[in-house]
């Protein structure tokens, strides 16, 4: 993995910008830590980039508090990477079609589909390069993602074996069924009551066709981005519990 020149350390939190075969990411780690330790991959919403604040947040406080490492990478079109012209392309369409009146989620799914055949295996790479550190290691993984980060989160964690736990939500059923009802590891899932991109019985469905013998769903009121400020501490409790 070639590291950039960038590398900041705060608080107790190591932050080191990285690029793998041209994908961007970071890595947070704790300061000093030597040897193995759980691990984290964060997946960033529709529009957002790997050190979206609400991700830093979030990392920061598993770094912190729980001892793990973190990592993000940036989705093809997001962040530090170059406009891929086929996906803008689709994602402009989309939009005209929706403002046409169009059926938003069925759209967005398909979407989310195409970028997971690309991101899955990217994913999986960095993950290999991260645990590849000394400061990192082999440890238990976990997965974080809502929105865009459940479209793509639930085809990787169907593929990845490493994967322990997930937390996912904010997305439907449209096209990631079949591909849940192949995840079996303990899945935290979030609905938002009044989602105005993914209708609620979409969501629902999606966490149905979750296999998990253990699955807890979180459904709160309000909007697609309306999620509840003390959700991040259970996401600690539900990481500390499957990850150690």
């Amino acid at each position: 993995m070639r590291l950039h020149h960038s590398e900041t350390a705060s608080d107790g939190v190591r932050e080191q910008l990285f690029t793998l075969d041209e994908i961007p990411g970071v890595l947070w780690t704790p300061v000093g830590a030597v040897g193995t330790r759980p691990l984290v991959l964060l997946g960033h919403g529709g529009g957002r980039h790997k050190k979206d604040p609400d991700l830093v947040t979030r990392a920061r406080r598993l770094v912190t508090e729980r001892g793990y490492a973190v990592v993000a990478v940036d989705v093809p079109g997001h962040g530090d990477r170059p406009v891929d012209e086929e996906y803008d392309r689709i994602a402009t369409g989309n939009q005209a079609r929706i403002a046409a009146g169009e059926e938003p989620a069925p759209l967005i799914a398909g979407f989310q589909a195409l970028v997971a055949r690309r991101t899955v295996p990217e994913w999986r790479a960095v993950l290999d390069a991260v645990q590849a550190l000394g400061h990192v290691g082999a440890g238990p993984v976990g997965y974080w993602g809502v929105s865009l980060g459940c479209g793509l989160g639930v085809p990787f964690v169907v593929d990845e074996p490493r994967v322990r736990a997930a937390v996912l939500g904010l997305g439907g059923a449209s096209a990631s069924a079949s591909a849940a009802a192949r995840i079996t590891v303990p899945v935290q899932f979030w609905v938002q009551w009044d989602d105005e991109r993914v209708p609620r019985a979409h969501g629902l469905a999606l966490f149905d066709a979750l296999a998990s013998a253990e699955k807890a769903l979180h459904a709160h009121p309000g909007g697609h981005g309306e999620i509840p400020v003390h959700e991040p501490d259970d996401t600690l409790r539900f990481f500390a519990r499957h990850l150690g």
